[in-house]
């Protein structure tokens, strides 16, 4: 697989297979990955691996913690600006209305959605997950380092056949975060993604990201 057919190829994928993931792949992954641009060298990125019975139990301690706390924890970060303009608030709306389309759940059906949504915290039925976090004292460009660091890895998965999904909502569970996986105070969790193969037959992996077109974000001088 080329870089091309990587990026072309790597997509959020909600629904995974249960089959078990080479660890020796996931550990060559992550470390390739940190062949990524960093500013002055920083490496600001600090990554936690977890399968088997460690996940099985992070699967069990969320579906609590979403019944004792369904709105979050205090969060470290927002996700989003609190306020979201056009374009951005509606290429955020179109692609839950995409998702929401291929599952079958209408717009005023808000259980239902609240429900699938959780799935986010059970991680589609990956069999790893992954979490980043980072230290407090670190700013929008070394955040920025993340994304690469991440991007990177994603791509790295591709090569290997396997699939992702980044998880942002883990931001609105911190504490809970911090404390099973013994994230010092001095660090803050970013965010979460699942790996694993994807389930073709599930419905969630019908929808598909639009993206903006080109003349939409980039401007050219002199070329």
């Amino acid at each position: 697989m080329n870089v091309s057919e990587a990026v072309a190829s790597r997509r959020s994928v909600r629904g995974f297979l249960d089959t078990p993931v080479d660890p020796d792949v996931i550990r060559r992954v992550v470390e390739k990955a940190a062949r990524a641009p960093s500013g002055g060298n920083l490496q600001p990125w600090h990554i936690d691996v977890v399968g088997g019975a460690p996940l099985a139990e992070l699967k069990t301690i969320m579906q609590q913690r979403i019944r004792e706390l369904p709105g979050g924890e205090p969060t470290e970060y927002s996700i989003y600006p609190k306020e979201l303009a056009d374009p951005y608030k509606r290429y955020r709306f179109e692609v839950g209305e995409e998702l929401y389309r291929a599952l079958g759940i209408p717009r005023e059906d808000k259980m239902k959605r609240l429900m699938w949504f959780a799935r986010n915290f059970q991680f589609f039925g990956a069999p790893v997950a992954l979490f980043c976090s980072v230290a407090k004292t670190m700013g929008p460009p070394q955040w920025s380092d993340l994304g690469m660091y991440l991007q990177s890895l994603m791509l790295l998965l591709r090569e290997e056949g396997l699939d992702s999904c980044p998880q942002e909502c883990w931001a609105i569970y911190p504490a809970t975060i911090r404390a099973f996986l013994g994230i010092p105070e001095e660090r803050m969790l970013f965010t979460g993604m699942a790996i694993g193969y994807i389930d073709a037959d599930d419905p969630a992996n019908a929808a598909r990201a639009a993206r903006a077109p080109l003349a939409d974000f980039a401007t050219f001088r002199g070329i």
